[in-house]
């Protein structure tokens, strides 16, 4: 059974960072089978000029590149685009690579060799989370200093906004949403990445760290977010 093309109703902007042709020319192809518009860089430098020129709402970036490291790239593509997803691509399978881009600003990581209907599976469900909010992205919480506006997804604290990436955007809301409870990993993997997500789960360690870090720089106590050690995590409100 072949792939069934889903086009988005506005086709996203995707860029492809990948200096091998054989692997960079079947995907945009497939990509934009899709129905993305899909822009494609084999270098570092030229990746920031295409972001530059046309902001995507999403990156697929691999890791080996001729020019600049990818892990390098990835902070300067954060640094310019805080609310794109990044997602890496790349044949660095060491935990220690999967940590360092996970660190450098990466929304998701993946393994190669990958199974193209995974990865248009991840897009889906990230472009998904970036959409238009439902009635529910309406709402906004305010939970002491803290103040999550759902629907315009902005973080602030003491009135002053945090520069939140999505997937930590996400996060965040996921916790705040069952305050008090204690939430697996599973289910905020589940939640904020995909149900059948099949990467690292350091991935939400990294994730609530950089949390952390965000938070207590702006005012706000990162003991909040209380790790569940074999379980999960919980947010702890304001008495």
């Amino acid at each position: 059974m072949g792939l069934v093309v889903v086009v988005p109703e506005s086709a996203p902007t995707l860029l492809v960072v990948e200096d091998d042709p054989t692997i960079g020319t079947p995907l945009t192809a497939a990509l934009r089978g899709q129905g993305y518009d899909v822009l494609w860089a084999l270098t570092a430098a030229e990746a920031l000029e295409l972001a530059a020129d046309e902001p995507p709402v999403l990156v697929l970036l691999d890791l080996g590149l001729p020019d600049l490291d990818g892990v390098e790239l990835c902070r300067l593509l954060r640094a310019k685009l805080p609310s794109t997803v990044v997602v890496v691509l790349s044949a660095r399978a060491d935990d220690l690579d999967v940590v360092l881009g996970l660190e450098a600003g990466a929304d998701d990581y993946l393994t190669k060799p990958f199974r193209l209907p995974v990865l248009l599976a991840r897009i889906r469900a990230h472009l998904r989370r970036q959409g238009p909010a439902d009635h529910r992205g309406e709402e906004v919480v305010v939970l002491g200093a803290l103040r999550l506006d759902l629907g315009a997804r902005r973080c602030e604290v003491h009135d002053t906004e945090v520069a939140l990436r999505p997937k930590e955007f996400e996060l965040l809301a996921a916790l705040v949403a069952e305050a008090g409870q204690a939430v697996t990993r599973e289910q905020l993997m589940s939640d904020v990445w995909d149900a059948n997500w099949s990467g690292p789960t350091k991935t939400l360690d990294m994730h609530i760290s950089s949390l952390r870090k965000k938070l207590a720089e702006h005012g706000e106590d990162p003991e909040r977010i209380v790790t569940l050690r074999g379980y999960g995590y919980r947010y702890d409100p304001p008495a």
